[in-house]
């Protein structure tokens, strides 16, 4: 299963649940059959030492997760040995860590036996947020850190769960778990999630209080924290951005960064003489890391430059190509007041986005995938004359979940407008989790069954979640984009410009 998307603004609870799991290693994840003879081998194993997690990993390996016959054979050894608990938790465990719907089952039984285990509960906790029952997901995870308050993952997973339902008394709540693990990276995980949400003042202080109290050498989350800190000071303060970079030294991007800053640096200086010729070709020669918060910001630095020089054209060109990828309020600003300066109207301007969006369009494949919600199927044909927002995901996703509340509040927007909302599962173990997570969470996107073969086949899908916007015409005019709490906005400016 595919997510090399590795965004870590994007954790959320299950993210959160799907990091910390402590039994992973101990039960596999193998979904066909071994040979005959070392089933049969494996299988007399467990029925001569039941209550081995080790004998019941390799019987469960040989079977493979698919097998029609596992689920049964653990029934029955249920009823033949009702009092040990490993039976049903070695095989809710080794679903579990497969993202399989049937750990359920066998979860909530071993959860019966003994009711004292924590990590069941954190395994409960995570099976009820895969199908959207968040209220009975921390009511498990609330289980677990009442047996084991110590475990800071169970802890952390706990605090997350009043993010949004609590939103005024999660600040306290987030520095009250500071004090209690003050040296455990999911203190600083606490605080670096708190940052991302937050207002752009407090979030600097925030980002600054987690370099303090959690040196970035030492805690990856605070190392995370200090690229958008970073980036923040690389538009208001690049003297100070470097001072950061520097003392991240120069490993991955941070040597990138540092390149950045010192141009800046030097742009800045070029600029306050003048010099804004030179000031562009520095700029045109700066080198953005992979991943970023500061391509906005150089788009518009390169246009106000080229003002500047009284290059309106070069000016309005610039950020046309870049709002027509990717638009921005602040984007079509600059751009409308450029293209006033060299005699564009509204609709030219308009005009012009339309034009280098079709100059780069493709068409989407013509998709005929079967419907969770009847027996029917979908053509993507079927949506001609609407606009459609697709994204490929699997329930196993925690960044594509962080999206869906964010696509369905700019979808609500659109009530009564020609607008589809489509969303391909790429998983279809975990297709039992679909329909229950969607009524739960009361999304309207129109689920689909399909496979990752078929989205990296058909769409170049290397990793979800990935997103398209589809024009009325069957044309993919927008992708490669994410949708958080930030950029609601970017997505409406996308669907209503293909209205």
């Amino acid at each position: 299963m595919k997510n090399k998307l590795r965004y870590a603004a994007y954790a959320i609870l299950l993210l959160v649940i799907c990091s910390t799991r402590q039994l992973e290693a101990q039960m596999p994840v193998r979904k066909g059959p071994a040979s005959a003879d070392e089933i049969k081998k494996a299988q007399a194993v467990v029925e001569g030492n039941p209550d081995s997690l080790k004998a019941h990993k390799t019987y469960i390996y040989a079977m493979g997760l698919n097998n029609p016959l596992l689920i049964p054979q653990y029934r029955a050894w249920m009823k033949k040995y009702p009092e040990n608990v490993n039976v049903p938790l070695a095989i809710g465990t080794a679903y579990y860590n497969a993202e399989m719907p049937q750990a359920k089952e066998f979860l909530l039984k071993a959860a019966t036996m003994d009711t004292q285990n924590a990590k069941v509960w954190f395994m409960l906790s995570s099976d009820a947020y895969m199908r959207g029952q968040t209220d009975l997901s921390t009511e498990y995870l609330k289980k677990a850190t009442l047996i084991d308050p110590s475990d800071a993952g169970y802890a952390f997973a706990y605090l997350k769960s009043f993010e949004n339902s609590d939103p005024n008394g999660y600040r306290q709540k987030v520095f009250d778990f500071l004090k209690r693990f003050p040296i455990s990276d999911r203190g600083a995980q606490a605080l670096y999630s708190l940052a991302t949400r937050a207002n752009p003042d407090d979030k600097v202080n925030y980002f600054e209080e987690l370099r303090r109290l959690y040196p970035p050498q030492k805690f990856s989350w605070s190392a995370s924290g200090m690229i958008e800190l970073a980036d923040i000071y690389l538009q208001s303060n690049p003297e100070k951005a470097l001072s950061l970079i520097n003392e991240m030294g120069e490993v991955n991007d941070w040597k990138i960064r540092k390149q950045v800053a010192t141009s800046l640096i030097q742009i800045d200086e070029l600029e306050e003489k003048q010099n804004y010729k030179e000031a562009i070709c520095k700029l045109g020669q700066v080198k953005l890391p992979g991943f970023n918060y500061i391509d906005d910001f150089i788009a518009l630095k390169k246009s106000s430059l080229l003002e500047k020089a009284g290059e309106f054209t070069a000016a309005y060109d610039s950020l046309a190509v870049k709002f027509a990828k990717l638009p921005t309020d602040q984007l079509y600003t600059a751009l409308w007041l450029y293209g006033r300066k060299i005699g564009k109207d509204k609709e030219q301007v308009d005009k012009d986005i339309e034009t280098i969006r079709n100059n780069t369009a493709v068409p989407a494949y013509p998709f005929d995938l079967d419907l969770y919600t009847s027996n029917g199927k979908l053509n993507l044909n079927d949506l001609k004359g609407k606009v459609v927002l697709l994204t490929f995901w699997f329930p196993g996703c925690g960044p594509c979940k962080a999206e869906f509340p964010h696509f369905q509040a700019v979808i609500d927007r659109f009530k009564g407008e020609q607008v589809a909302y489509v969303g391909i599962n790429v998983s279809p173990e975990q297709d039992p989790y679909v329909i229950p997570l969607m009524k739960n969470s009361k999304y309207s996107f129109i689920p689909l069954r399909g496979t990752s073969a078929f989205a990296e086949k058909y769409y170049g899908v290397n990793g979800e979640p990935e997103n398209f916007v589809i024009d009325k015409e069957g044309k993919i005019i927008f992708r490669k984009f994410r949708t958080d709490h930030t950029n609601h906005r970017t997505l409406e400016l996308m669907i209503s410009s293909l209205l």
